[in-house]
């Protein structure tokens, strides 16, 4: 018997390619350097096949799934510090070495708004983290403090600001140090490895400041995503044009599609005939975003105030302060296409855009319809609080601050209230619903849940793709969609008790 090389083969399987097909095809990687192989290329350099050969019976063999808006999961919350750091840092480890039953090999752990002294110390032990049979945590989403009351959540409304001094604000609140323009550090159990840290901020581009705070932010590397926001047409469009890549939970805690003002959701059908922002219309908030702004009704009279003091209604749902506007645009006089199919050119291109698919957040119809607005863009996420486990109980679950989550199947709502609170379906539940919600195959279904957030961050050079020199994360799923096991970094991590590979060595 030849000695072990390190080089594995799966074959018998489906490989999901970026543009969302399915090909019968094998896949080499090497095991000891933990990435994915030119299969042709390496067997002409070393004149080596792989000593082990696995058999997966006709399934699926995917990247693994990213997962880039997650608040917690195993009764760890994210956003919850105590000044115990060691104790922190084990809740983010027992997190990702539990999550990778669901097939999430990537995450990127979500704070949502809270007292602003803490986000300095939070974010920095949230830097880029990998322990052996783990998950990667990839960095911090920021979910917060710069988000528009009336559409809030479950966020603390006395915590919420406007950003005055624009990046100035956003340095004093995250710090400073949070969002130097720098490479971060991996740290891994044997040492360290250079990796570009993700940072995601989700804020409102129409509360003061946020607009000019965002420039400064992505010429950091930072990913904005429009969220918790109010925004007009006029003023989504403007904060894309600046660098907004992204849009947070899709449908969730944003203005409705309405025809003569499509806001945040209308941007996945940008027209290449875009309204110009008109120049008299503001720019930013003239609604109150802070602890005040309970005493205060912006346009519906004290029935605003009292919903949002007693925490009463849905993020999804409500529909306050947030009038159709008509926008005002520019004529264009110029020759029209004559060849058929033809595409104008885009000013901008269109962000990207998460949604929760788990039936509730989103109804299937609303689903398919923005996926076939815009394929290219759909990112799925969990947007899953710290009581996500697959074998968990429904019930009444502990959150914060006194209060308790009410689980039932996949809903989540804040007790004594209709208001969503995240969700705790898994990631790979998600692509089984979409693919049945939208029609689309599964493998476009995975592009949702790997390419496209790794293209989003900018990071599918190493995960979310089959790439050559990509890290060799990878879940294998059944026909039907369900994991049977999952590997990070070329290691088999988790294993399906009943599943069955046939090894070949």
């Amino acid at each position: 018997m030849s000695a072990d090389n390190g080089l594995i083969c799966f074959t018998n399987c489906l490989l999901p390619l970026e543009d969302g097909s399915l090909v019968e095809q094998d896949l080499w990687i090497d095991e000891r350097r933990g990435v994915i192989l030119d299969a042709q290329r390496t067997f002409f350099l070393r004149k080596e096949r792989p000593t082990k050969i696995i058999d997966l019976g006709g399934n699926v063999l995917s990247p693994g799934l990213m997962d880039i808006q997650i608040n917690g999961a195993y009764g760890f919350d994210f956003s919850v510090y105590d000044g115990d750091e060691e104790a922190y840092r084990q809740g983010l480890k027992t997190v990702a070495e539990k999550i990778v039953e669901t097939g999430v090999t990537s995450l990127v752990p979500t704070i949502i708004t809270q007292e602003k002294s803490l986000y300095p110390t939070i974010l920095n032990l949230l830097r880029p983290y990998q322990a052996n049979n783990s998950a990667t945590l990839l960095g911090w989403h920021a979910e917060g403090p710069f988000i528009q009351l009336a559409k809030r959540g479950a966020h603390a409304p006395e915590y919420l600001q406007p950003a005055p001094a624009g990046f100035q604000t956003f340095e004093e609140i995250y710090g400073a140090e949070n969002l130097i323009d720098k490479e971060d550090w991996l740290m891994t159990e044997d040492g360290q490895e250079k990796a570009v840290g993700v940072r995601i901020i989700t804020a409102a581009p129409e509360v003061d400041g946020v607009k000019r705070g965002l420039e400064e932010a992505v010429k950091r590397g930072v990913v904005f995503s429009i969220g918790h926001s109010i925004a007009s047409t006029d003023i989504a469009t403007a904060a894309v044009v600046s660098g907004a890549r992204l849009i947070t939970h899709l449908f969730n805690a944003m203005p409705q599609l309405h025809h003569r003002d499509p806001s945040i959701i209308g941007l996945l059908g940008a027209s290449p005939y875009v309204p110009v922002p008109n120049a008299k219309s503001p720019t930013t908030s003239t609604f109150p975003t802070g602890a005040d702004a309970l005493a205060r009704s912006p346009s519906t009279g004290s029935l605003f105030a009292k919903k949002m003091a007693s925490g009463a209604g849905s993020e999804a749902f409500d529909e306050l302060v947030t009038p159709p506007q008509t926008p005002t645009l520019e004529a264009v006089d110029s020759d029209l296409k004559l060849k058929k199919g033809a595409v104008s050119h885009m000013p901008f291109e269109r962000p990207f855009y998460e949604m929760i698919v788990d039936g509730i957040h989103s109804h299937p119809n609303s689903v398919r319809l923005a996926y076939s607005a815009f394929p290219e863009g759909c990112i799925l996420i969990t947007d899953a609080m710290k009581i996500l486990d697959p074998h968990l109980r429904d019930g009444a679950h502990e959150w914060r601050d006194g209060k308790r989550f009410i689980k039932e199947g996949d809903k989540l709502y804040l007790e004594g209230t209709n208001t969503l609170a995240g969700s705790v379906v898994t990631l790979d539940k998600c692509v089984r619903n979409f693919t049945r919600f939208t029609g689309c195959s599964l493998g476009e279904a995975l592009k949702c849940a790997t390419y496209n957030p790794a293209k989003c961050l900018g990071v599918e050079n190493k995960k979310g793709t089959l790439r050559a020199g990509a890290d060799a994360d990878l879940v294998v799923l059944d026909r039907k969609g369900y994991v049977q096991s999952t590997w990070v970094k070329g290691r088999e991590v988790w294993k399906r008790a009943e599943a069955e590979l046939s090894l070949k060595i």
